[in-house]
């Protein structure tokens, strides 16, 4: 008999709801592309954290390793995606630390006189809005795919000497190919620091149509001169610790920063440069590690042009009477990335690699840039890593014409991520 008008169909679900009596609709949709994501990669306790208008699912990917890779993924419950962009996070980071940490706007600059103030300005609000770069991302139509590397939840003890440039490539590759699999998306890498480093290097041993851009934020391709020289020293230095059995270490920003909020004025164990018997107050060092990490010691460092941070430091009388500011991304956003990571190690393997490439020594490790095929939008910070056109230009030189490279004004290395002027600044660059 036909149905009537006002009658439910026979077998269909009520308004609202699908076969299976759950909701419908943009949310259900997107739940149900993360609940696919997470059959697809196989093992691991998931997490699902919904939001406004997005959900994300957190996957550790239990392979039998030490430490898993670590994939999160956040998807619009408003929109189908378009694509999927790779987020690679820099070394020690993560993609929470990195990519779902939101700016603050800043404030006046801090002095060590007035600490207190330093501390308050350390202590804004932040944390994952629609204004982190991931929901920039996922508002432009696209599936936001986060992996985080091993070692983020690893311990020193679980990183050997193999864990190495290759070895990360190696943990994208595998989740590419299985989310590809299923999803057959056009994608894209965006890396941060050696995660643009990474992002370059997967590109270059990615041969699928689907590949479509490379974005690399504040990295560094081979140098020349002098700079070669100084990276080819860097990198004996990584190998003298991997000879040694030095496989992993953490660059301590964190904790220098959680200090600087927790006890601002109180000396640090550092000599202060005007007086060497005199020590850094806690907020001041925090500040001048962030603004002039060049000076700093180790065997990287030097490859910033001025430091992580855009900002001023001036020193005083005293320790105390230091002044010192940050212009685009305050205290606040650096505490509160910082405090979202795992063990912040760096594996030296992963450090050698990197230095190989500045170095230009093709027989420790190299990008094949001729091999780069897919649009590559390369932006570096004036501070940071500086005009440093070489990685561009070979990409170029092996045929790929689709490639820019821009330098932002008065921005250092971690501005291009955390500074609340970013979005204006930098990512319409993207």
């Amino acid at each position: 008999m036909a149905r009537q008008h006002g009658e439910e169909e026979t077998g269909r679900p009520p308004h609202g709801e699908d076969r299976t009596g759950r909701p419908e609709g943009p949310a259900a949709r997107g739940a149900e592309l993360l609940t696919l994501v997470e059959r697809t990669l196989g093992t691991g306790t998931a997490a699902h954290v919904p939001g406004d208008g997005w959900i994300r699912l957190t996957l550790p990917l239990d392979d039998g390793g030490p430490a898993p890779v670590t994939v999160d993924v956040v998807a619009d419950t408003l929109r189908a995606p378009r694509g999927i962009a790779y987020l690679l996070p820099g070394g020690g980071l993560n993609f929470h630390a990195d990519f779902f940490t939101t700016g603050t706007t800043n404030t006046t600059g801090t002095s060590g006189t007035t600490a207190a103030a330093g501390a308050a300005n350390a202590t804004g609000t932040a944390g994952p809005t629609p204004e982190a770069l991931a929901h920039r991302l996922r508002r432009a139509g696209l599936l936001v795919v986060g992996v985080t590397p091993r070692e983020d939840a690893a311990s020193a003890a679980d990183i050997g000497p193999d864990r190495g440039l290759a070895a990360h490539r190696r943990d994208l590759a595998a989740v590419v190919a299985a989310l590809d699999g299923v999803l057959a998306l056009p994608y894209q890498y965006l890396g941060h620091s050696a995660g643009g480093a990474l992002a370059l290097d997967a590109a270059a041993h990615d041969a699928s149509p689907r590949l479509t851009r490379v974005v690399v934020l504040d990295t560094t391709g081979p140098y020349s001169g002098d700079l070669a020289v100084r990276a080819a020293q860097t990198l004996e230095a990584y190998e003298a610790q991997l000879a040694r059995g030095e496989h992993a270490a953490a660059p301590g920003l964190a904790a220098l920063i959680a200090r600087a909020v927790s006890d601002p004025a109180g000396p640090s164990p550092v000599p202060w440069p005007p007086d060497p018997e005199l020590r850094f107050t806690h907020a001041g060092l925090a500040h001048f590690a962030l603004v002039r990490t060049s000076l700093l010691p180790g065997p990287a460092n030097w490859i910033y042009v001025r430091g992580h941070s855009a900002g001023s430091y001036t020193f005083g009388a005293t320790p105390a009477e230091d002044s010192f500011s940050l212009t685009h991304t305050p205290l606040a956003t650096w505490h509160t990335a910082t405090a979202a990571l795992g063990s912040g190690l760096v594996p030296t393997a992963l450090m050698r690699d990197l230095a190989a490439i500045w170095a230009g020594d093709e027989e420790t490790y190299a990008i094949d840039w001729e091999r780069i095929g897919a649009e590559v939008v390369w932006i570096n910070t004036e501070l940071g890593r500086g005009d440093h056109s070489r990685g561009p230009r070979l990409i170029r030189a092996g045929g790929n014409q689709r490639v820019g490279f821009t330098v932002v004004p008065d921005y250092g290395h971690g501005d291009v991520v955390w500074s609340a002027t970013a979005a204006a600044d930098v990512w319409p660059l993207l």
